[in-house]
């Protein structure tokens, strides 16, 4: 991993709940091929919105009680919190430009 930070049970109410900026959750898994399809998107947000947003991961396989809190069905899925309350989800592969604008707009939500 990159730039992105790494989410757990330990630090997901303090680094995501209680961020004072918006934060994009990738969940993920090593496994996952679209998930290496859209990792260097998730450490290129990570690296260009730094001090702005907070971006990070969680493993699926080793934190599987975050996404059974979330509802994760599949994978990728990413969430993006502001406040502490989940405002945008996407699954799938996206695209950074929308993954982008997702966070630019809950900035200004």
């Amino acid at each position: 991993m990159g730039n992105a930070a790494e989410f757990t049970d330990a630090n997901f109410q303090s680094e995501v709940l209680d961020s004072p900026v918006p934060v994009l959750v990738d969940f993920w898994a090593p496994w996952c091929g679209p998930c290496r399809m859209i990792g260097p998107t998730i450490e290129e947000l990570s690296a260009e919105n730094a001090g702005t947003f907070k971006v990070g991961k969680v493993n699926v396989d080793e934190i599987n009680r975050l996404a059974m809190t979330y509802n994760v069905a599949s994978i990728p899925t990413i969430m993006i919190f502001k406040g502490g309350q989940l405002v945008n989800q996407f699954m799938g592969v996206q695209s950074k430009a929308k993954l982008q604008q997702a966070l630019d707009e809950a900035k200004t939500a």
